[in-house]
């Protein structure tokens, strides 16, 4: 533990969606060990009392509402952690949604806004940090994608499309990268976040809610990957992490 927060302490990391579920705790879990985070969401109240909360407990921070859909926030993110202290070690592109729907429902809307905040807002958050990186000979990108990234199921056709997509991103922007920066995929399985607050399709929701109130992974566990990826040694330019719920069995299964 002692090295790992050693190798983590005075990072300055960049966390976008850092107002809730996995970036809150991620964001949280960085400052306690000693890192300078600058965040990044839609929702000013939620990330405001976040900062506060950081700031409260002695953690550094710095925060600015952001829309991963306007290029020039991530920009402004990025910039904002240049300005305030100096680098930039790891940009963490965590914000996404998951409205998700039976094709059939044509919820066309829903599709574009998957593209645009998990697609497009990774690529304009690789834009951001990707010459600051260069420039400084050092930088760390960790993109969150999903299982649904690595298996396909009904109803989730656009989304997985969406984190396959931040795979086979991931997969080449680690081909460009060189021997100075890392690249590092966190695929998360069920976690009890607020996933369901963007989803317009009702059954949707309710069924999505109750599988997460059943098998849900906590979100102050899913930062885990990113914290101790955010301190590993620098040989280490590729990594593919995988977090799912373990498996509940019944004592019928077990045969006690």
């Amino acid at each position: 533990m002692q090295n790992l927060v050693h190798g983590i302490k005075n990072k300055v990391v960049v966390i976008t969606g850092a107002s809730s579920g996995i970036g809150e705790a991620t964001a949280v879990m960085l400052a306690e060990r000693g890192a300078k985070v600058v965040l990044g969401a839609r929702g000013l109240d939620r990330l405001e009392a976040l900062a506060r909360r950081i700031a409260g407990a002695g953690g550094e921070v710095a925060y600015a509402q952001t829309d991963v859909r306007r290029r020039e926030d991530l920009t402004s993110l990025v910039n904002l952690a240049c300005e305030r202290y100096g680098k930039l070690d790891v940009l963490i592109n965590n914000a996404g949604i998951g409205p998700i729907s039976p094709l059939d429902d044509l919820r066309v809307e829903d599709w574009e806004d998957m593209i645009d905040i998990n697609i497009k807002g990774v690529l304009y958050g690789i834009a951001a940090a990707l010459p600051v990186f260069r420039k400084q000979g050092f930088g760390h990108f960790v993109n969150t994608a999903s299982t649904a990234g690595i298996i396909v199921k009904p109803n989730m056709a656009v989304y997985a499309g969406t984190k396959f997509a931040v795979r086979a991103i991931s997969e080449g922007l680690r081909q460009e990268a060189g021997d100075k920066l890392r690249v590092t995929i966190i695929s998360p399985g069920f976690v009890n976040t607020n996933f369901t607050e963007f989803m317009t399709s009702p059954k949707m929701k309710i069924q999505i809610r109750d599988s997460m109130d059943k098998m849900g992974i906590s979100p102050t566990r899913s930062p885990e990957p990113s914290c101790s990826r955010s301190s590993s040694p620098p040989m280490l330019t590729w990594a593919r992490l995988l977090s799912v719920p373990r498996r509940r069995v019944s004592p019928s299964q077990t045969g006690d």
